[in-house]
């Protein structure tokens, strides 16, 4: 289920940004102490930031929001899609009918518009995620020293 974010997945939240399994493609972990001062009691809410819940716990957050050019040109102004989950929720599918769910709120809200992700090459997960969810390469490029892969999700076109 995708829900807002509340109080009681706080720890959830810093269990999943100071995880080193989850950022072995996104630069790192952030230590938990910083995070224990930083993290809100309630983490912030905007439109298109979820919660993954499964069973009545987090196990993962999806986020759309506008790219800046600082990603790539070519995503610039588009709705990036971001997603982590917990490594205990790895495997099951969680993360695709997480990101389809999202996508599929996202095509009701603003249809028409395209989507991108970018992820490393070498996180293949990703990349067969990325290809399940309808996302075709726009390019490659190097960025925190590895190889990036950039693609685009084109609008669904609507039922008529």
């Amino acid at each position: 289920m995708l829900r807002e974010p509340e109080a009681r997945d706080r720890t959830a939240f810093i269990e999943l940004l100071a995880s080193p399994e989850v950022h072995t493609y996104l630069g790192g972990p952030r230590p938990g102490d910083a995070l224990e001062r930083e993290i809100p009691g309630v983490p912030e809410r905007w439109p298109g930031s979820f919660v993954v819940d499964l069973d009545g716990a987090m196990i993962g957050q999806i986020l759309l929001r506008r790219a800046t050019e600082h990603l790539r040109p070519a995503a610039a102004g588009k709705v990036d899609l971001g997603y982590l989950f917990l490594p205990r929720a790895w495997g099951f599918g969680y993360a695709a009918e997480a990101c389809t769910a999202a996508l599929d709120w996202f095509d009701g809200v603003l249809p028409g518009e395209p989507v991108v992700l970018a992820t490393q090459t070498a996180n293949v997960g990703s990349m067969r995620l990325a290809a399940k969810l309808g996302f075709t390469e726009v390019e490659r490029f190097q960025a925190w020293d590895a190889e990036q892969w950039l693609g685009l999700r084109f609008p669904v076109a609507p039922s008529a």
